[in-house]
């Protein structure tokens, strides 16, 4: 510590409440990376109050952060895929009393209708709020869902984005997606973190072997891993034609949601639906490459977990370039959603490719220590903290 540091008057308690569409047990990337933060930020000193739906089997306060359920209706989800909760009038007459209580709000994305009643509230309370914008444009196969997600871009997201006191990016995709967006102050770039201690990659090739058996995967073929929602904006159509492609790959699926792989019919595909954190990442030590035909990406939690556990990555071309530091690492495969078997074609060469390069004990470290130097919650909540006091 510097005697500068030594002479600074200590700073006040910030009272922040974070707003997310669900709490981490909805499993989504958006909704881990609210954890974190939330989490990060509390280690920090700030006194965190956590809003979202989907509050089921977790306790109203863990790890110093207060969690608060709104009531919604997951209608959307339940009926087409789209995971947009529909926040009940308890919820926003909620979010307007705690934000009366906080100093500073920080919203996660400004899509949805718990991040509007967040930004209202703040907004009429004169409180500061920060939004982290985790997306841009998802192109939806179906052209009223196209339709409707650039309406809803401009008409809610762009305006809450506006009138932010600040808006971090998570991703440079997202950035570009925004990049003509009149803002008040100039946007930050912090990249999401990872814990390394749960994410790195087998010491040996012992451990990976071992890693095989624990989920009874077979050796002597390629293990192309999947993990994320089986939902169509994640590639699940392309992945199937990859997997009656590739025979002689085992495609093991992480996830869940309302596509069921299972039904497919493969004897290549093993699904995983109950995996996360260690659990995961021993898939992950597993495995021999993601494979991720997703479209509408920020800058996916996995691939960061990925590349922490010494796997290649192979992803969508505009996800590729989310972080251009990491172009080494990722490789990009065009992406169309509406031509999942022509994006399987194109997917089918470069993962070959992959494959087909010995992944040795060194390349996997290299992929580590470049997630590890790149990938800090440390640093990113530093960031924030220092935000949220200027701000507050």
């Amino acid at each position: 510590m510097t005697a500068h540091e030594r002479d600074a008057p200590p700073r006040s308690v910030v009272k922040l409440l974070t707003v997310s569409h669900y709490f981490e047990t909805h499993r989504g990337g958006i909704e881990i990376v609210a954890s974190s933060l939330a989490r990060e930020l509390a280690n920090r000193g700030i006194d965190v109050t956590w809003l979202a739906t989907d509050a089921a089997t977790i306790s109203a306060t863990t790890e110093n952060v207060t969690r608060i359920a709104l009531r919604a209706s997951n209608l959307l989800e339940r009926t087409i895929g789209i995971p947009y909760p529909l926040a009940y009038p308890s919820a926003w007459r909620r979010i307007f009393r705690e934000t009366k209580r906080a100093d500073a709000v920080l919203i996660h994305d400004g899509l949805y209708l718990t991040s509007v009643a967040a930004a209202l509230s703040a907004y009429w309370a004169g409180k500061p709020y920060i939004v982290v914008q985790h997306i841009g444009m998802v192109p939806y196969r179906n052209v009223l869902l196209r339709s409707l997600m650039s309406v809803a871009n401009k008409v809610i997201a762009r305006t809450v984005l506006k009138h932010a006191d600040q808006i971090v990016f998570i991703s440079e995709v997202t950035q570009r997606y925004f990049a003509s967006l009149e803002c008040a102050r100039l946007p930050h770039l912090i990249f999401n973190g990872l814990d390394t201690n749960v994410f790195n990659p087998p010491g040996n090739d012992i451990e990976a072997i071992e890693a095989r058996h624990r989920f009874d995967l077979p050796l002597s073929c390629p293990v192309a891993l999947f993990v994320g929602r089986f939902v169509e904006k994640k590639g699940l159509a392309a992945l199937r034609s990859l997997a009656r492609e590739h025979p002689g790959i085992i495609f093991a699926l992480a996830g869940w949601g309302p596509i069921d792989p299972c039904k497919w019919n493969l004897a290549n595909v093993r699904v995983f639906t109950s995996l996360s954190g260690a659990t995961l990442a021993s898939l992950y030590r597993a495995s021999s490459i993601l494979v991720l035909p997703s479209a509408g990406e920020g800058f996916p939690l996995v691939i960061q977990e990925a590349l922490a556990c010494g796997l290649p990555v192979l992803c969508g071309l505009e996800t590729a370039g989310a972080d251009s530091s990491a172009c080494p690492f990722v490789t990009g495969a065009p992406v169309d959603p509406r031509d999942p078997e022509r994006t399987a074609q194109l997917f089918s060469q470069e993962m070959a490719r992959l494959l087909a390069k010995p992944n040795t004990t060194a390349e996997r470290m290299k992929r580590f220590e470049f997630a590890r130097s790149s990938y800090s919650w440390a640093t990113a909540a530093e960031h924030y903290t220092d935000m949220l006091h200027k701000l507050s």
